[in-house]
């Protein structure tokens, strides 16, 4: 085969062959083969054979993981095959400990099934090339021309044992990390795994704001941006995006992205006036310059996708302050068994009151509300300091400095007086369960609480992770001191009918109080 063309054996009558006819004439096909996989499938683990080369921990507490039998392509265009499931153990002592381990699959050739004649030993050779397989630990980034990472971890020094995430979104150090194993289909695009996951968070951050902006703002640029990003989250999904097309793509939401700044500017002065939104839009016109530099470079998208989360960081920022969400609580006939959360509905709210307004709801919630267009359950409630409520739930206050009972009969701003017994802590941390929920969906969580003195922040972890966004209670009210703080824990911190929930006191000299607690998910 020359070089810049193929070329094919060609037979005829007294050709002659040896044995590079015949091994190139073998070269021909496979050349061919390999060119077809580069320009027509993206490189990675082909969906569908096998177990998929799935990795995961053997449960046998010890640094071992199983490879699952599947198939992949790399970039150069080799076909590699694991035909059986494999077990691999790492030894630590191999490793510069805490260090981030792939696992990568390459392909390999070897000579095989050797053969020679003693009539005439000048005769020999093997008679089969083995295309195979090794799978190996690594330190160095996977380079996709030459392998395909299967997995990756964080391993610290002295861990002991190697674990299925329990957050596949956020792998914790010693467990399996899958977010930047590449996926290869019969069509697809090419891009390099970390960037994908920054582009899905991209994704993530973008549907956020723009949903708020289109149904609680009413901005209608918003709604066809947000159209917009799941299309794009859509392709995403179908591994239809690649250095080809993504830029196109992103030119379309950039305008889309300016759209909703040129409509709050016209159309809502009080969100416009906002630093929040100001930062929101400088961001966005970055990036909406990079998307017109025709500077089209995997930095350059690196940056594209850093300015984008920025944008969404910024008023991300704006809207858990003004919580524009609108609550339409409304009655339910009859009333909530009592074993069930503790409590009877009263009557609805008239009318709708936003999150802001809710902290001063003086009267009892009800079986469902309205949130943002969606109905709302009560699901569970806590009844701090009612023995059997808090037995039921696990509630626990741990490692505080202080903890003290009380019984407060304390008004509302509404001048609505109610008396309560609650706890209040320290330092250190409360812990509990919430039961009863539907898995991949939102938790709201209200926590009826004392006013009087304020500014401080805890921490939320669920199921054991801390979540990204703080409990932030800011102000005071020494003299209508009851309040109602909301907190919503994320869909995708929800994986079973029942988490355990830690809130950590962050702020020094600052006790956190808790009298009630009542949990909301989507009908």
């Amino acid at each position: 085969m020359s070089r810049g063309s193929f070329k094919r054996i060609n037979f005829f009558k007294g050709f002659l062959t040896t044995e590079q006819d015949w091994n190139d004439a073998e070269r021909y096909h496979v050349e061919k083969r390999k060119l077809h996989n580069r320009m027509f499938h993206a490189p990675g683990v082909v969906n569908g054979n096998g177990d998929d080369l799935k990795v995961q921990s053997r449960g046998r507490g010890d640094l071992s993981i199983e490879v699952g039998a599947g198939y992949a392509i790399d970039g150069q265009g080799n076909d590699i095959f694991l035909l059986e499931k494999q077990i691999k153990t790492l030894n630590p002592a191999d490793f510069k400990l805490p260090q981030t381990i792939y696992l990568v699959l390459r392909y390999v050739e070897e000579f095989d099934d050797f053969i020679a004649y003693k009539e005439n030993l000048d005769y020999q050779g093997h008679r089969r090339v083995r295309e195979d397989s090794k799978i190996e630990f690594s330190i160095v980034e996977p380079n996709i021309d030459l392998e395909v990472e299967l997995a990756r971890v964080h391993l610290e020094k002295g861990a002991r044992r190697i674990t299925d995430a329990r957050d596949p979104l956020a792998p914790a150090p010693n467990e399996i990390d899958l977010r930047f194993v590449p996926k290869a289909g019969r069509s697809g695009g090419r891009i390099d795994p970390m960037l994908r996951w920054r582009l899905d968070e991209m994704v993530r951050a973008m549907k956020m704001i723009f949903s708020y902006l289109a149904r609680v703002k009413k901005i209608l640029a918003a709604q066809d941006a947000f159209h917009a990003v799941i299309s794009f989250e859509m392709l995403l999904r179908t591994n239809q995006v690649d250095a080809t097309n993504v830029w196109d793509l992103l030119a379309i939401i950039a305008d889309l992205s300016w759209d909703v700044v040129d409509e709050v500017e016209s159309r809502v002065p009080d969100l416009s006036a906002r630093k929040e939104f100001t930062g929101y839009k400088k961001n966005v016109d970055i990036m909406r310059g990079l998307v017109y530099e025709r500077r089209r470079t995997a930095e350059g998208l690196d940056n594209m996708v850093t300015y984008n989360l920025k944008a969404c960081e910024s008023l991300k920022g704006m809207l858990d302050k003004i919580r524009p969400d609108v609550i339409d609580v409304k009655a339910m006939d009859g009333a909530i068994q009592t074993a069930a959360v503790g409590t009877v509905p009263a009557a609805p709210l008239e009318g709708g009151i936003t999150f802001e307004e809710l902290k001063t709801f003086s009267g009892e919630f009800t079986a469902s509300l309205i949130v943002d267009g969606k109905e709302w359950r009560l699901v569970d409630m806590i009844d701090v300091l009612n023995a059997e409520s808090e037995k039921a739930h696990d509630f626990q206050i741990k490692e505080a400095e202080d903890t003290y009972r009380t019984r407060q009969k304390l008004r509302y701003p509404d001048g609505t007086v109610v008396e309560d017994t609650g706890i209040a802590h320290e330092g250190g941390f409360t812990e509990f369960k919430v039961k009863g929920l539907t898995a991949h969906q939102d938790v709201v969580m209200i926590r009826r609480m004392d006013f009087v003195r304020g500014d401080y922040q805890a921490e939320i972890h669920v199921n054991g992770q801390r979540l990204d966004r703080v409990l932030d209670c800011r102000g005071e009210d020494r003299k209508f001191r009851w309040r109602n703080w909301p907190y919503v824990i994320p869909a995708q911190h929800i994986s079973t009918a029942q988490i355990s929930v830690k809130q950590v006191m962050l702020t020094a000299d600052r006790d956190i109080n808790m009298f009630r607690f009542w949990f909301y998910q989507p009908v």
